[in-house]
């Protein structure tokens, strides 16, 4: 099959490699999109904590069951799936509490194990989700961010009528807005660029009267994170969602401030199964508008001009087609 293999930090391959049958709790997924994303540029040309290399990138991933294991149930060949890319122990007490993306046993698919880049993918059976009849593969595949989104907001405590301020209306901060709208919020994104705003409701920099319930920060600034800290109300959270690289990894903070207005800084990382199956029904159910953001839809090989997009900021969505 054809795929594309990250061979070392800053490098990456066009292979041919054999297509391995799936284990017996596992089943074979001929992909249908996969969707390229800022932490796939990230991995590419900086390495990531979990990335093991030689490594198939790609965690966006929708498609068709083309074979299954013996033992899978409730699954069969043909049908459309979305993959969540973690494999969690479920034993541990994190995944007992539902957070099995902190699972210190999790295996990210692009990251730990193979991934979406290549023509087809072998991953566990009970990470997939069946995506609803109503719903195009192409909007599916939104549903990995959307999740990543959800978690976010469910961690900063997402709830009818509360303020959401989202610094960068890129992909993911789109996602913010329209899932944070979606669950009877009121957001308002902070983004310069004239074009990604026009997708959502916002401002180029922050009115110095706007305060909020909850603060996303979703551009990898620090100096976002300055400004979204000073914008949050009592008792409000500021949500850690884009880590930021090492020269920035340290900002100063105001504890004292934090400690008389009683606000919360929280950190969120990934998503949960859950989250998945949440996504695919906002999104199956119209809730969440997603295919707007779609701005390239290119060949698996053109995965060289995808990222120069990505990086450049010359797109919204970018998906591959292998």
């Amino acid at each position: 099959m054809k795929c594309i293999q990250i061979t070392k930090i800053k490098d990456f391959e066009k292979k041919e490699i054999d297509l391995q049958a799936p284990g017996n709790e596992e089943v074979l997924i001929k992909v249908h999109v996969t969707g390229v994303c800022r932490t796939d540029l990230k991995i590419i040309q900086h390495g990531h904590r979990d990335l093991i290399l030689p490594r198939i990138p790609g965690e966006e991933v929708v498609g068709t069951i083309h074979e299954k294991g013996k033992n899978v149930r409730f699954l069969n060949v043909g049908d459309r799936v979305y993959v969540y890319p973690g494999r969690w122990c479920g034993k541990c007490p994190l995944c007992l509490a539902g957070a099995e993306n902190l699972c210190n046993h999790m295996k990210i698919m692009g990251f730990h194990r193979d991934g979406g880049f290549a023509e087809y993918v072998t991953v566990p059976s009970k990470t997939v989700i069946k995506i609803p009849n109503s719903l195009s593969m192409e909007d599916a595949v939104f549903a990995e961010p959307l999740s990543c989104c959800l978690n976010a907001l469910e961690l900063g405590g997402i709830a009818k009528d509360k303020t959401v301020g989202i610094w960068g209306a890129g992909p993911a901060g789109t996602l913010l807005s329209r899932a944070s709208s979606a669950l009877g919020a009121f957001p308002i994104s902070i983004e310069p660029d004239e074009k990604r705003r026009s997708l959502v409701n916002g401002f180029s920099t922050c009115p110095e009267s706007h305060y909020f319930d909850i603060c996303v920060v979703a551009v990898g600034n620090h100096q976002a994170y300055h400004e979204a800290i000073q914008h949050l109300n009592p008792r409000g959270k500021l949500v850690i969602f884009s880590g930021l690289l090492k020269p920035h990894e340290v900002i100063s903070v105001n504890f004292n401030k934090i400690h008389y207005l009683e606000q919360s800084i929280v950190g969120a990382y990934g998503c949960c199964y859950r989250h998945g199956k949440a996504a695919l029904n906002y999104l199956s159910q119209n809730k969440i508008a997603v295919n707007d953001m779609i701005t390239h839809q290119l060949p698996l090989y053109d995965l060289e001009h995808a990222l120069n997009l990505v990086e450049n900021r010359k797109c919204m969505k970018v998906h591959l087609y292998p």
